[in-house]
């Protein structure tokens, strides 16, 4: 049976990354972001490589369409063997703590961590029948550590983090793997470099980030799930240390 991997938010960066380098080791990939134009051209550059891309489209702040979506992936390729969730909110803007309100954490909650357990209860069962199976996520470091003037989006991380971690714990042993990747840097190409970047030319006080490449994140993440040594890394090494 050839295996399949859903990547939801396949958005530039590690998204499509994680598509292209599981594409690599013969996974079919489903495609799934809001845009369709974006995802066709990828679909179009997987396939020239030899890899089998299927296009949805969905907006995965709408927690409530995750059935329907589920059942638009089954006809594509069954219940998948893995999925990666890595989605960003369509308003990233991070703030200061001391300015968060509970309006600006409830509107990052649906994308962040809702859609998430809904799309884990459609696809998990499936997993553990056949005890083999793989949930992957990669975020930003700030859901493990808060970082100044860098609050909003990570503090609804930091439950999704908490949530796959008790996830990891329950299911490692009926062939379920569950892996964490965290990244303390900018990811080329992104929405969150772009951000970062107008931040700090307008001289808004932020902290220094190395750039990272997302194949090599990607990479990261093949090596996470194909060892099963380890539930979370964080990138740079050593980045937490202190």
């Amino acid at each position: 049976m050839t295996k399949s991997i859903a990547v939801f938010g396949t958005g530039p960066g590690v998204g499509q990354a994680v598509a292209r380098r599981y594409g690599r080791e013969g996974y079919d990939a489903v495609l799934v972001a809001r845009r369709q134009a974006p995802l066709d051209l990828l679909a179009q550059d997987l396939s020239a490589e030899g890899i089998t891309a299927h296009v949805i489209t969905a907006d995965l702040d709408q927690t409530d369409a995750v059935p329907a979506l589920a059942d638009r992936i089954r006809e594509s390729v069954g219940d998948p063997t893995a999925l990666y969730y890595g989605p960003v909110p369509s308003n990233l803007a991070f703030v200061p703590a001391a300015d968060l309100t509970p309006e600006q954490l409830q509107d990052r909650m649906p994308i962040t961590l809702h859609t998430l357990l809904a799309l884990v209860r459609e696809f998990l069962p499936a997993m553990v029948e056949r005890r083999d199976g793989a949930i992957l996520s990669a975020q930003g470091a700030a859901a493990v550590r808060g970082r100044p003037n860098m609050s909003g989006w990570p503090v609804a991380l930091a439950a999704q983090r908490n949530y796959l971690q008790s996830l990891a714990a329950e299911v490692a042993r009926k062939g379920v793997y569950v892996g964490m990747l965290y990244i303390g840097a900018r990811i080329v190409g992104t929405p969150f470099e772009a951000d970062y970047e107008r931040r700090r030319a307008q001289g808004e006080p932020m902290p220094d980030m190395a750039a990272a490449d997302p194949g090599e994140l990607a990479d990261i993440l093949w090596d996470m799930h194909a060892k099963r040594n380890r539930h979370e890394t964080v990138v740079p090494a050593g980045l937490l240390d202190g």
